[in-house]
């Protein structure tokens, strides 16, 4: 018999489908497999729905975050050397790096995160 899955799934009003077939003669334990393998797409295009939100979530407070550590700056720098804690010189240490502004943009384009080897 030649084998054909499709498996759907649906996650937080998103619907996630996945259909392979082959054209090579196989029992039911190639067709099976071919159902994990679907199966373990389908499950890997949730986990990055999930990371896709959660980075959309965060990229939308990064203005305010920036805003925020800005407004800290500045009265940080305003406060005499002697009256500084170890938090405030800290914070001013992350800003005199280069990549300070780094913490405050947050990207992600569906990228594969782990090897996708999914053959048995």
């Amino acid at each position: 018999m030649k084998g054909s899955v499709k498996i759907m799934l649906s996650y937080d009003y998103s619907h996630f489908e996945v259909a392979l077939s082959s054209d090579e003669e196989m029992d039911a334990k190639g067709v099976n497999a071919l159902r994990k393998t679907a199966q373990r797409l389908a499950d890997e295009a949730v986990r990055q729905y999930k990371k896709a939100k959660e980075v959309a979530e965060q990229r939308g407070q990064d203005a305010y975050n920036k805003a925020h550590f800005l407004q800290e700056i500045k009265r940080i720098e305003a406060l005499p050397e002697a009256d500084r804690t170890v938090r405030d010189l800290a914070m001013l240490k992350q800003y005199t790096d280069e990549e300070w502004e780094a913490q405050f943009t947050h990207e992600y384009d569906y990228d594969d995160d782990e090897d996708l080897d999914f053959e048995e």
